[in-house]
């Protein structure tokens, strides 16, 4: 009686480390270390100091146009250039937003001089672009 005893626990303690990982004959792995970016940080931060860049106070926001129509817009951005190096760097944080969506701010930003001028750009593309459309159409 003590026998079977032993092996119906002895059975029940193999049926609970049934659903255990790992331990005998199990192959071992090294534990994934998610490194942050803080150290490719550190590694861009000292090369711009190699190169000298310095500080450039009073911006408050930069904005990039790509050719997709959308703007990469900087807020409470980090401005640093070195003249000497033809180096400008932009830190901070970014969001992609339309064109569209951002031009009344930019629009608000210009001067009456500086919207007179744009409103001339503006025709001259339009003009150019018909100037090309013509010609294409007179190609074909």
């Amino acid at each position: 009686m003590k026998e079977t005893m032993m092996n119906r626990e002895k059975v029940a303690k193999l049926q609970t480390q049934a659903y255990k990982i790992g331990g005998k004959g199990t192959a071992h792995r090294k534990k994934v270390v998610h490194r942050i970016a803080t150290a490719h940080d550190k590694k861009l931060q000292f090369s711009l100091k190699k190169l000298g860049v310095n500080n450039i106070s009073g911006i408050e926001a930069a904005n990039t146009f790509t050719n997709q129509g959308t703007v990469i817009y900087f807020n409470n951005t980090k401005v640093q250039s070195s003249l000497a190096a033809n180096t400008f760097t932009i830190t901070g944080h970014a969001e992609t937003k339309q064109l569209t969506e951002m031009l009344p701010s930019f629009l608000k930003q210009l001067g009456t001089d500086n919207l007179t001028s744009l409103r001339r750009l503006a025709e001259a593309l339009k003009q150019i672009s018909r100037y090309r459309k013509d010609r294409g159409s007179q190609m074909i």
